[in-house]
């Protein structure tokens, strides 16, 4: 397959190929409900709806999750006949995998303070060290034998291993080379910015590992899958270097139509004690060093000089899971006249809900090399609530995917004055639009290629393809 874009809708050829006997694909997913956060919404919306394109489901996840993040709502889409397997993990829970692996300094000078610091940094080396790719390799000894006893006791037609973590990618490999089923990677993110996530940095021996458990994916592989057309454009190139011979496509992470209400225009809005006449940006997902939130403040501030009367009526709303250093830009929003609101994870519904009650919604990137490819998942869940979108990330793939929604404004996370001109013009489109008694239509694009119904049905066509091949 190629990797241009192909947007046309999917028809699978999949129950009808089979005799009328739906196919059935093992997905390798260690997040999965009741894990919560973005990461877990892709496999769960194929679940939902491959059963309408000739699929129905396996599922090999984990039975003690270590993850900050935990949403029980999600359980709910699982198609009933959804076989789920459950494998323990041997790794640490969550807080304790934290706290070795941190690597923020000490905010003290002190002589305790360093030699405590030095120990947390050569603790988490040496975890990193040992734990390759991730922590979640943990989890591969119960997982691999659960995986191949479903694989004995059920017939499956494909395996999908989605990741990260990406040791979940290499348990996908083995699975598949032991049962004969071909394989499918799926890459939710790139494996060479893992060196960018929370409580990881590596050096050269880890990035040479790396490199090289990434290369036996790749080899091994008989699709691979980002999730957009730049990223496989990087994994084609990558298998080609493996000397893999692994079909390589994208599919877009995107929105389910049914998680929204029919009318966007009637959601009311809470009033979190700031009152509800007031601009409100919001986002919602984590703020860390991949999508820092320090940007947008020198932003505010800027904009606060220039405008103090406009900056009375800004409130911020920042939903999920934030860091430290995170927590600490936030606080210097205090001497602005912003009403800044901090509210911790919510559940799925409930963001929904956030972006529907917001008049903007804010998308962040940090400026690291390939970042110009990221394209947060939450990037269409914001356009489907059809608000207007507020951009700071490099000029890139997410610039080009937001080109001609309306509303969108777009800055580089390093220019602060084009962010505060951005609010200025945001929210005086919002003063002018209250001032009009018509309603305004421009959001009425056409989404449908970004719903999850569509992704599914492309799914279901290339796992199609993957048997028709014949791979064995």
């Amino acid at each position: 397959m190629n990797v241009q874009a192909h947007d046309a809708a999917v028809n699978s050829p999949g129950q009808a190929a089979n005799g009328g006997k739906p196919r059935r694909v093992l997905f390798v997913a260690y997040a999965f409900p009741p894990v919560g956060g973005v990461s877990v919404q892709r496999v769960t919306k194929f679940i939902k709806y491959l059963p309408e394109f000739g699929w129905t489901s396996s599922v090999l996840t984990v039975a003690n999750p270590s993850v900050p993040l935990f949403d029980e709502t999600l359980a709910k889409e699982i198609p009933a006949d959804t076989l789920i397997r459950r494998a323990r993990t041997l790794e640490p829970g969550y807080g304790l995998k934290s706290a070795v692996a941190k690597s923020e300094a000490a905010a003290d000078s002190g002589m305790a303070a360093k030699a405590i610091g030095s120990a947390r940094n050569a603790a988490r080396k040496a975890f990193n060290i040992v734990m390759q790719p991730d922590p979640q390799i943990l989890w591969r000894p119960h997982a691999l034998r659960e995986g191949l006893k479903l694989l004995s006791e059920q017939h499956h037609d494909a395996i999908v291993a989605t990741g990260p973590p990406f040791s979940s990618l290499m348990l996908g490999v083995t699975l598949s080379k032991r049962s004969g089923v071909p394989l499918a990677v799926d890459f939710r993110d790139e494996w060479t910015m893992m060196t960018y996530w929370e409580n990881k940095h590596f050096g050269r021996y880890e990035s040479f590992v790396q490199k090289r458990m990434q290369a036996h994916v790749l080899k091994a592989a008989n699709l691979v899958l980002g999730t957009t057309p730049s990223t496989a454009s990087e994994l084609k190139t990558l298998v080609a270097s493996s000397q893999g011979h692994a079909d390589v496509d994208y599919i877009y992470n995107g929105f389910d139509a049914s998680d929204y209400p029919r009318a966007l225009s009637s959601v009311g809005r809470i009033d979190y004690g700031a009152g509800t006449n007031l601009f409100r940006m919001s986002f919602a997902g984590t703020l860390w060093n991949v999508t820092p939130i320090g940007p947008v403040v020198d932003g505010i501030i800027a904009f606060s000089r220039n405008h103090p009367a406009l900056a009375e009526k800004l409130e911020l709303v920042i939903a999920g899971r934030r860091t430290g250093p995170q927590e600490a830009e936030l606080d210097r929003l205090k001497s602005t006249p912003v009403k800044l609101i901090r509210l911790p994870f919510v559940a799925h519904k409930e963001a929904i809900g956030l972006m529907c009650q917001s008049d903007a919604l804010l998308l962040i990137n940090a400026e690291l090399p390939n970042a110009e490819r990221l394209i947060n998942a939450k990037s269409f869940e914001y356009m489907a609530a059809r608000r207007p979108i507020f951009v700071v990330a490099p000029k890139g793939d997410l610039w080009q995917l937001l080109d001609g929604i309306p509303g969108t404004l777009t800055a580089r996370p390093g220019d602060t004055q084009q962010i505060a001109a951005n609010l200025a013009t945001a929210m005086t489109r919002w003063q002018e639009a209250q001032a009009r008694t018509n309603t305004d239509s421009s959001n009425d694009w056409d989404l449908s290629k970004f719903e999850r119904r569509h992704l599914a049905g492309r799914l279901a066509g290339m796992l199609d393809k993957l048997v028709h091949a014949g791979v064995k």
